[in-house]
């Protein structure tokens, strides 16, 4: 099932499946949102969570015992129920199960809310604990983009800015994608980030630390096309798929936390950048995407 919010500047769809993104056209018609394709990457914008990427040997370990979980958690296809809707607004609801509980004994409740605000598209997700000790857990984001956008145009066209970034130093990984220290220090061209990882050697661009929490993607004559804020989120993924080809879209991913590392422990809360909720507590973590035409 899909459900579509508007305004009068973008039409906005998403799925209940995953409670993800489907589309976000402007008032032109024109989309922004990656459509899918079987042959490079047939998602579009999966929510993350209770885990961000790859765990190692897909296995963590909760004071001492292990639990298996796949990559990107669980939620990415559960089925989400509609708990309110209005013209610019929606609100998904997804909760633990017997099923959930094998991998992720926690007991809690997600609710994902897209809002619309004239041009932005405003995504906040609600986490509440509803057991009886603290929950751990990560989430982020890993919506994408269509680069190019516009007919005409090439995916080498387009680029990433940060605001006040001449210069990045992306985390490391080892041969099974592993997180490892960050070493090297890349100058960016004019400003500008190229949108395919393997240009740094890298599966995932990953960043921390940033003056501002905003990633523009811009076009070849530097135009921004969209802008991603995400002040609660300390980490940034900037990932397409490995090809040989353009892919023609990039993924811009807010991370609570940093995937599985080589310089961290099996545990999960010696994760870095995992988030604990009290019983009974509940927080919420938004970010913002700009359109503009």
């Amino acid at each position: 099932m899909f459900v579509t919010i508007h305004n009068q500047a973008l039409t906005v769809r998403i799925e209940d499946a995953g409670a993800q993104l489907a589309s976000i056209r402007d008032r032109r018609g024109v989309e922004y949102l990656w459509q899918g394709d079987p042959a490079i990457w047939n998602r579009r914008a999966p929510l993350l969570f209770p885990f961000i990427a790859r765990l190692k040997d897909e296995q963590y370990l909760l004071r001492g015992k292990p639990y298996h979980m796949p990559t990107h958690g669980f939620c990415r296809s559960a089925p989400f129920t509609v708990e309110t809707q209005s013209e610019t607004g929606v609100t998904f609801r997804y909760a633990d199960t017997e099923q959930t509980r094998e991998s992720y004994p926690f007991s809690f409740v997600l609710r994902v809310t897209y809002t619309l605000e004239g041009s932005t598209l405003v995504k906040t997700h609600r986490v509440e604990n509803r057991s009886d000790e603290p929950m751990l857990y990560e989430l982020g984001g890993h919506d994408g983009y269509r680069a190019p956008i516009e007919a005409g145009e090439s995916m080498g066209d387009y680029a990433i800015r940060f605001p006040g970034v001449d210069a990045v130093t992306p985390y490391g990984m080892d041969a099974q994608n592993m997180i490892t220290p960050k070493t090297v220090t890349r100058p960016l061209q004019n400003g500008r980030m190229p949108l395919k990882p393997s240009a740094y050697d890298l599966d995932t661009i990953i960043l921390d630390g940033l003056p501002e929490r905003r990633a523009v993607l811009v076009d070849g004559n530097d135009r921004p096309r969209v802008s991603v804020a995400f002040d609660d989120f300390p980490y940034l993924g900037v990932w397409t798929a490995a090809k040989d080809f353009d892919t023609n879209y990039v993924c811009i991913e807010p991370w609570t936390s940093l995937p599985d590392a080589t310089f961290v422990g099996r545990e999960m809360k010696d994760k870095a950048g995992v988030r604990t909720l009290a019983p009974g507590a509940a927080e919420e973590l938004t970010y913002r995407v700009t359109i503009h035409e």
